[in-house]
């Protein structure tokens, strides 16, 4: 399989548009050490022809312009694309939003939650992908779904998982008891697999907690894309950028007794790459020692364009 990162970043990309904390401040000034990411989406392709696209950011145009593989073929006819599917982790923005961008009547199939897929059809807008040229299928938690799209199968299966996290923020309701109205499927996990090869990796954008059920699906494998908000729970309280805390949003930290790297620890994992970064976080910047800190820990930190091959 190859895979490539369309986007690295959290909601808002980075830097963020309206956003002028030091990070974001580094970046636009060119700074060594820092680089710009798009908001957070991956492709990937058991053939090197068909892709499939693992959460539709807002930027989507952006990254297949920046992708050629992903862009229409010069010997594919008038309207063309490689891209024959998009599965969706999640309701919030920055994982839907870039849906609108692949409107025109071009064949693909989108696959999601029953819960995601309930928030698209509660929203006209994404109308505008015609149910009669684009297919929306439900992936059933804890089954395995071979993906398919225009031109028949993709040669991917794809088993979506539940994970601790949290309904989107536009979409909460109820009171914290109730996680703010939270049901299963609203954040999801997925093992992408090549049968062909007998390849496959993990793909959990966001998650709140590694709880054991969790752990134990990660124990050994080969490759893991993770959550990487943010480096540290307050951060964003800390920077005067937010009053909430990344468990209040439904992310776990990287750092602490109970962030990520202590949770990975026993998992023996081979590659753990942090996507979905905020533009808060200190592992933005390559020479910080936070950033030195969760190298050592055997983790990378991804960026747009990164590309690995299972």
């Amino acid at each position: 399989m190859l895979i490539r990162i369309l986007g690295a970043a959290a909601g808002g990309g980075f830097p963020q548009w309206n956003c002028s904390c030091r990070n974001c401040a580094d970046v636009r000034a060119g700074k060594l050490g820092f680089r710009a990411r798009t908001q957070c989406s991956l492709a990937v392709s058991a053939n090197g022809i068909d892709w499939v696209l693992l959460n539709t950011a807002p930027d989507l145009r952006q990254q297949i312009n920046d992708t050629p593989e992903l862009g229409a073929r010069a010997d594919g006819g008038l309207r063309n694309s490689p891209i024959k599917a998009a599965v969706l982790t999640g309701g919030d923005v920055d994982f839907i939003a870039g849906l609108l961008n692949l409107r025109e009547l071009q064949p693909f199939t989108v696959y999601g939650s029953s819960r995601v897929l309930a928030t698209l059809a509660d929203n006209s807008v994404f109308n505008v992908l015609d149910p009669s040229v684009v297919e929306r299928r439900e992936l059933n938690l804890g089954s395995a779904t071979a993906i398919h799209g225009a031109g028949g199968d993709t040669g991917l299966v794809i088993e979506a998982f539940a994970v601790p996290g949290k309904i989107a923020l536009y979409l909460e309701s109820g009171a914290a008891s109730d996680n703010y109205g939270s049901r299963e499927g609203d954040a999801i996990g997925l093992k992408i697999s090549a049968p062909e090869t007998g390849k496959h990796f993990f793909y959990v954008p966001g998650c709140a907690t590694l709880d054991a059920e969790l752990a134990e699906r990660l124990k050994d494998a080969p490759l893991v894309f993770f959550d990487g908000t943010l480096y540290t729970d307050d951060e964003m309280i800390r920077q005067g950028l937010m009053k909430k805390t990344g468990q209040r949003m439904g992310h776990i930290s990287i750092s602490g007794a109970e962030g990520s790297i202590t949770a990975f620890e026993p998992l023996n994992v081979a590659r753990k790459i942090y996507v979905h970064i905020n533009n808060s976080n200190p592992v933005l910047d390559d020479n910080s020692p936070e950033r030195r800190a969760t190298e050592a820990a055997g983790w990378e930190v991804g960026y747009d364009g990164m590309e690995i091959r299972v």
